[in-house]
């Protein structure tokens, strides 16, 4: 389904631009003439026979010119002298359509690359406005309102927006607003800011609620920028949706209808996302028109090592490992890299290895490579972010803290340890390099791992496929209910407000009375609590207060991480790194959400193990595949953790396991399952011995499968086989959003379960090890240890499965595609 909505049509004045001029629409150095190559870099990091066999396919992404275009006549002639000013002589072609449309007060959506000048597009009419508003007679000029998925983006951003304001002089009033943001000021940005940069969380607890201090800011706002826009997937997607929406119910009340700008460089089907995040039409500019450097693409297969794994599997060497001997050696050659990785920890342990190796080279050059993670203190963030600016790093370690958009000028290569997750993701990280319009190299460095050695082996799957489409679900009840009453604090609702929230409000008010959480009085539903209904929902799905990470001895606050990653990665014993440092978890205080460590240097890393039950409470879509059955619908899962194993550094040799003693979770979320029956057994030659192992290595090679049909991560995703399930009375095996109340993941595993289980089998089968390794189906997160699997039972087994597949896709309840297949 597309939107009803057909952009206008706008021609811009185009022309060719040869690639020698070097146009630029961000602010970037252009050093360039001294840059090597990116073939000739990567020749490099492959030099030896050893390492030349380790890329399994090169991509080569040809040079492409830009094409030119004007102005809309109605910019504001101080606000083109500031962009030529910063060195842009003329915008691209696709920057002037997304200007003309905000300009017609349509909402609009800038769907091209990394480093096309997405920025430009949004922030010319947007200060132009400003600038109109500031001549206003009386009253507080135009407002606009900014926001980002990280605070390291929104901060990056004001930077740039105060160079290129700064000759408008006080029009424009540029301040960021959030957590980090001190008291003392944030009474000056209610009143006088007019471009406030912050975060969706800062809106939900912040500025909604509080919606009365922001009353003039509110009453004047024109724009709503959305920067990075298919980062809100999921169930943070969903409660960004939400809160947008009553962000629009407040701008009503005080008598404004703001556009949305919206910007990704990795959507598909940009318009459709845009307008079920924000609930408005929106216009799609898709055709990019900015030049692009060379792209050399490299994928990159780690070694078999000697070791042995659990079972005996061959392991290959780790990409982490792997990571840090390419990260040392682009920096040995002034090569500015950027390394992403998946895991905080793991980005900590790229750094100290290549800090170490670079300084049995050159002691100076191991303080030119750092790490940069969430959970940093904001001091730390902001100095490795000026650091990085100014060219002191060299190289850096660093999570998806730093994909969003960050402005890392000059870097010359990516280094990707683990397939992200996602194409967009991919695409995302690969775009930091060549962000000037020179050449550029990206490397995935494949895990070891079934999706991965997949893909390193079927490059198709990666350049033949376009980015997945963004899945998010407003209506789920587990993110809408929270935001009705969070909405019923700021203004009581009425019926009107019911069209805004979408079809599901109506059914859940009576719930949330009967809660006696809303209580309805003539037309409106009141909040009735005196806690802050905003408290109720955890927009980005963490599960509640972040545990704080404090060293025994001293008291220092070092960190946090994440509530619902606390008894995973913080539990007692766990070895935890931090800024190159090694400490060890003495305690974990649930109640007060405190882990207490000491420093440390173990010769191990520490891996937790858990537990695991699925109980189905509601089958929503049942179909056929032969004698088994395709199920979708609701679960309850129990996890617990219950010990974690000693690996030694590097190898990953188990030194031994330790019991824990934490208490179980429980989660209502969606999943997808399906059953085999004893005839397809016999037919699958599959006896009772071995049946345990064939489920649990279908189950593991499947959910590593899944990221490339939904997008999602396989650390969204969970999964459960059993040989004899209660409520199938099956064989069943069920793959589950790893997300309160859903995140639209297994929805659409259901929609795609002939085409994802058919790669799951083929990813197992291709597998050179005989019998079940991490590159097909042992999993990096099995809270069994990986026992039982046999991988010759789980081909069978899913081969008699897949005969029984329908053609046709299956459909929702009705006979009719969800929206979300829609």
């Amino acid at each position: 389904m597309h939107d009803a909505l057909a952009p206008l049509s706008v021609t811009p004045v185009t022309h060719s631009v040869p690639m020698a001029k070097n146009h630029r629409s961000d602010r970037i150095p252009t050093d360039t003439a001294s840059r090597p190559a990116p073939g000739t870099v990567l020749d490099r990091l492959a030099s030896g026979p050893s390492r030349s066999s380790r890329i399994t396919h090169t991509e080569h992404l040809p040079p492409r010119a830009g094409r030119h275009a004007v102005w809309p006549d109605r910019i504001r002639p101080e606000v083109i002298a500031a962009v030529q000013a910063a060195g842009i002589e003329h915008p691209w072609a696709h920057q002037a359509q997304a200007a003309e449309h905000a300009l017609d007060g349509e909402s609009v959506v800038v769907a091209t690359g990394t480093a096309s000048g997405k920025s430009l597009a949004y922030l010319v009419p947007v200060l132009s406005t400003l600038l109109d508003g500031s001549e206003a007679p009386n009253g507080r000029g135009a407002t606009a309102l900014y926001l980002a998925p990280t605070k390291a983006l929104a901060a990056d951003q004001c930077r740039a927006v105060k160079e290129l304001s700064h000759p408008l002089g006080q029009a424009v009033r540029p301040a960021v607003y959030d957590g980090d943001t001190p008291f003392e000021e944030r009474e000056w940005i209610r009143q006088y800011a007019g471009y406030v940069l912050t975060n969706p969380d800062m809106l939900h607890r912040g500025i909604l609620p509080s919606h009365p201090r922001w009353a003039s800011f509110l009453k004047s706002l024109k724009y709503v920028v959305i920067d990075e826009c298919h980062t809100y997937r999921g169930v943070f997607g969903s409660h960004v949706a939400q809160v947008l929406r009553r962000l629009r119910r407040l701008c009503a009340r005080y008598g404004a209808s703001p556009v949305f700008l919206l910007a990704s460089a990795t959507a598909a089907e940009p318009a459709v996302a845009a307008r079920r995040l924000t609930g408005v039409p929106v216009v799609e500019v898709a055709d990019d028109a900015s030049p692009r450097g060379e792209l050399v693409f490299a994928l990159w297969e780690p070694p078999l090592t000697e070791m042995q794994g659990e079972k005996g599997a061959p392991v290959r060497r780790t990409a982490t490992a792997e990571t840090a001997d390419l990260l040392t050696d682009l920096t040995v050659q002034g090569v500015r890299s950027v390394a992403f990785v998946r895991s905080r920890r793991g980005a900590e342990l790229i750094s100290v290895i290549a800090q170490e190796r670079l300084a049995e080279v050159d002691r100076s050059l191991a303080r030119r490579v750092a790490a940069y993670r969430g959970g940093y203190l904001p001091e730390e963030r902001r100095a490795l972010e000026r650091a990085l600016h100014s060219g002191e790093l060299l190289g850096l370690a660093a999570t998806t803290a730093l994909e969003l958009g960050v402005d890392v000028s000059g870097l010359d290569a990516v280094l990707i340890a683990g397939y992200p997750g996602t194409r967009a993701s991919l695409w995302q990280q690969a775009g930091r390099a060549g962000r000037s319009g020179q050449g550029a190299l990206a490397v995935l460095i494949a895990r070891d791992d079934p999706l991965d050695t997949f893909l390193v082996h079927h490059p198709e799957a990666l350049f033949d496929q376009p980015v997945e489409s963004t899945v998010l679900d407003p209506d789920n009840p587990y993110v809408l209910a929270p935001h009705l009453c969070a909405a019923a604090a700021e203004l009581p609702l009425v019926e009107e407000d019911l069209e805004l929230f979408g079809p599901a409000s109506a059914d859940l008010l009576p719930q949330l009375e009967a809660a006696k959480l809303l209580r309805r009085r003539t037309k409106a539903w009141h909040w009735t609590r005196r806690e802050r209904a905003a408290d109720l929902a955890d927009i980005r799905g963490e599960g509640g207060q972040p545990v704080q990470i404090v060293e025994e001895g001293t008291g220092r606050l070092l960190g946090t991480v994440d509530a619902g990653a606390a008894h995973t990665t913080v539990h007692e014993g766990a070895v935890h790194l931090h800024q190159g440092r090694t400490y060890l978890v003495r305690s974990l205080d649930l109640d007060d959400s405190v882990a207490l460590v000491e420093e440390a240097n173990p010769p191990y890393s520490t891996v937790a193990r858990d537990t695991t039950s699925i109980s189905v409470l509601e089958t929503d879509v049942e179909i056929p595949w032969g004698d088994g059955r395709l199920c979708y619908g609701s679960v309850e899962v129990t996890n617990q953790v219950v010990s974690f194993l000693r690996r030694r550094l590097i190898t990953g040799e188990v030194l031994g396991e330790t019991k824990l003693d934490l208490p179980p979770r429980t989660l209502r979320t969606r999943a997808v399952w399906w059953t085999v029956t004893e005839d397809q057994l016999d037919e699958a030659r599959i006896n009772p011995e071995i049946l345990g192992g064939a489920l649990h290595a279908a189950e593991h090679a499947s959910i590593g499968m899944l990221p490339l049909f939904a997008t999602c991560d396989r650390w969204d995703i969970g999964g459960v086989s059993v040989p004899l399930h209660p409520d199938t009375l099956l064989p069943t095996v069920f793959v589950y959003d790893g997300h309160p109340g859903g995140a639209g993941f297994a929805e659409r595993a259901f929609h795609t379960a002939r085409d994802w289980l058919t790669a799951t089998r083929e990813a197992i089968a291709s597998c050179e090890c005989d019998a079940g390794c991490p590159s097909c189906i042992q999993s990096p997160k099995c809270g069994n240890g990986n026992d039982p699997l046999h991988k010759r039972g789980a081909i069978r087994l899913l081969t008699v499965l897949l005969r029984g597949a329908p053609e046709e896709k299956p459909t929702g309840a009705e006979g009719e595609p969800t929206e979300l297949e829609a």
